[in-house]
């Protein structure tokens, strides 16, 4: 099981370089026919949201791969016990699956110029996020049913604290999402919400792949 968390999580950095790539080479000033002003040798400056977004990802993986590797060191603990993982966490990873596709699905519409697929994708994907979090809320009730709190041993606090940062993440991501939805709703044209729906798609993407490597991590407890 070990062998292939290492190899999972090998897979998750080059997927994530993938998506760094996207993220940095996506070029919205072209599909939106937009270009104010070009500096320098007739190079077009990248969007201050996109390198933000680039470096946010890179430090994301960064503290995730930290406690990936605090808790290989701490089930090395003789004070280590199993934990039983609620088995709705499978249905709750189909849901963040669901939802990375319904905003790909976006992305595509906001190519296309469409922006009925466009509100259609971003309701659909906040619809399953929402519902993903419901689901994590559900397996902390299930653990708390059954008596296994936060501080009852230390592979019940290191569930805690996987699923609640890698939630705290999807919130963040669901704001963005809001903000992007609500302009929608007021009217705005596909060209004015197009980079917000790329960058959201990316970050989806991004924690489908987090939650992966958590969920065989917790599976392996």
């Amino acid at each position: 099981m070990t062998t292939s968390l290492l190899v999972l999580v090998a897979i998750m950095a080059i997927a994530v370089g993938w998506l760094l790539r996207q993220t940095l080479n996506t070029k919205p000033w072209i599909e939106q026919r937009t270009v104010s002003h070009v500096d320098g040798e007739g190079a077009l400056p990248l969007p201050s949201v996109k390198v933000g977004l680039g470096v946010f990802l890179a430090v994301a993986t960064s503290l995730f791969s930290l406690l990936v590797s605090a808790y290989f060191m701490r089930k090395m603990g003789a004070d280590w016990s199993r934990l039983s993982v609620p088995r709705v966490l499978w249905l709750n990873t189909g849901l963040l699956l669901a939802s990375g596709i319904a905003m790909q699905w976006t992305r595509a519409a906001a190519r296309r110029g469409q922006i009925d697929g466009v509100r259609s994708g971003l309701i659909a994907g906040g619809v399953f996020s929402f519902s993903f979090l419901a689901g994590q809320l559900w397996a902390w009730q299930q653990l708390n049913a059954s008596g296994y709190f936060v501080t009852a041993d230390p592979a019940t606090a290191f569930f805690y604290l996987l699923t609640a940062l890698h939630g705290l993440h999807l919130l963040g991501g669901l704001w963005v999402w809001g903000r992007t939805t609500a302009k929608v709703w007021r009217g705005a044209e596909v060209g004015a919400i197009r980079l917000s729906v790329e960058l959201c798609t990316v970050y989806w993407h991004y924690l489908f792949l987090v939650w992966l490597v958590l969920f065989a991590l917790l599976l392996s407890t």
